[in-house]
């Protein structure tokens, strides 16, 4: 007799064929065991099953039909006793096996759609056909052929595309525990391509929470192993999406081994971070506590690579005469000593060193001051008042403006249409 690995769990039809019940149960050895069956089948299981097993399964039990042979009746038995059964018998999704070799019409449907969320495999013992001599299998005087099938090779495809409007809707946690979902169930050819696009989403996630060097690691694994899949054809789009992804790899290799302490590419990448929870998550309130963090970035920025300005370590003597006395009585931390400058206070000590980014903010100023005033009064600002999310939009405009940041040249995301 063939002997498969063991699986965790099976769960097999039977009504009256037992010795090919046997079969199945020796062949696949599971760990927990159940058997589907009318009533009066208990018997036949007790005399002419039970004895015959060579492994007995740790755990066993059965659900009794009714009505083998309606539809409804043995899915509604089925879907309201099998999911805690399995769940009791800590049965995760891709662990189930099931074998419907002796189940009526009614039986097999129903229990291919109640075992749906937990299957990975479905086998049964069909008679061989005339001439049919590659795997044959002699049971009580009958020729039969071991099939067996996963549905969700098949229906892999449409989960898949919900997993990438889930992405694609920015939910990226939600993408990835969907993919890495399909991973346990697909066919072993199957798995490494969708463990790619889990991985994926999860650098995209990490990402979206600044582990820059986690996502980094991420992305490059998903990307080689995309690489890869393309290699053997792979879906729909997936060529297209690689051009996608290496430009954000590589950005995020420049952000992590920039060594500097105010690094070149962190501005931006708030920028780009704030467009997509206004644009994509359509959340104003966290957009702008990003932008105002983008903004105060890009000051930042310019400060430490022109002139060398720390904004949380400032020595007076870098600043602009006119603005020492006010950093003296104004800026200085009790606690540590040291003077910090505040988001206003980086442009003024900007456009004192005669830095065109720090003119163009005093020129803007009129415009940005009520601007800055929203995101204060907002509830994640300091106030009690929702931002309206064209009050961030016209901020994300000025920022760009002053920055003078390319849009077209912050890091983007890509869309899955696999």
């Amino acid at each position: 007799m063939a002997h498969d690995q063991p699986v965790k769990a099976l769960v097999i039809a039977f009504t009256d064929h037992a010795a090919a019940a046997v079969y199945s149960i020796n062949r696949l050895q599971p760990d927990s065991l159940c058997f589907v069956l009318p009533e009066r089948a208990k018997s036949l299981v007790e005399s002419d099953v039970q004895p015959k097993i060579e492994h007995i399964p740790r755990r066993w039990d059965w659900v009794v039909l009714a009505e083998t042979g309606e539809f409804v009746s043995c899915y509604q038995t089925l879907a309201g006793l099998l999911p805690d059964m399995l769940h009791t018998w800590d049965v995760q999704p891709g662990e189930l096996v099931v074998d419907v070799t002796g189940a009526t019409t009614a039986m097999a449907g129903a229990l291919t759609l109640a075992t749906r969320s937990l299957s990975s495999r479905i086998v049964s013992l069909v008679p061989a056909r005339e001439g049919q001599e590659e795997d044959r299998i002699d049971i009580a005087g009958r020729s039969f052929v071991w099939t067996q099938v996963n549905p969700w090779d098949e229906a892999a495809t449409i989960a898949r595309r919900e997993g990438c409007e889930l992405f694609n809707r920015r939910l990226f946690a939600a993408a990835a525990k969907l993919f890495r979902e399909i991973e346990t169930r697909v066919s072993g050819g199957q798995k490494p391509l969708y463990r790619a696009f889990a991985d994926l989403a999860d650098g995209y996630d990490l990402w979206e929470r600044f582990h820059y060097r986690q996502a980094w690691e991420k992305l490059k694994m998903a990307l080689k192993a995309l690489e890869m899949a393309t290699l053997w054809g792979g879906p729909p789009g997936l060529t297209s999406l690689l051009p996608a992804i290496k430009p954000n790899v590589g950005f995020l290799e420049k952000l992590i081994f920039d060594p500097a302490p105010v690094k070149d590419l962190q501005a931006s990448d708030l920028l780009a971070h704030a467009g997509r929870r206004l644009h994509g998550l359509q959340d104003p309130e966290a957009a702008m506590v990003s932008l105002v963090r983008a903004l105060e970035a890009f000051a930042q920025r310019q400060l430490f690579k022109q002139y060398h300005i720390k904004t949380w370590d400032t020595q007076l003597e870098q600043l602009p005469q006119a603005l020492q006395e006010t950093c003296r009585s104004c800026w200085l931390e009790d606690i540590d000593g040291k003077y910090k400058l505040p988001l206003q206070a980086q442009f003024r000590v900007l456009a004192g060193l005669g830095d065109q980014m720090g003119q163009v903010f005093l020129r803007e100023w009129p415009t940005m001051k009520p601007l800055l005033d929203a995101a204060s009064h907002a509830v994640l600002g300091h106030g009690f008042e929702t931002v309206k999310a064209e009050r961030v939009q016209q901020l994300f405009d000025v920022v760009v403006k002053l920055s003078g940041a390319n849009e077209t040249s912050l890091p983007k995301f890509p869309a899955l249409s696999l």
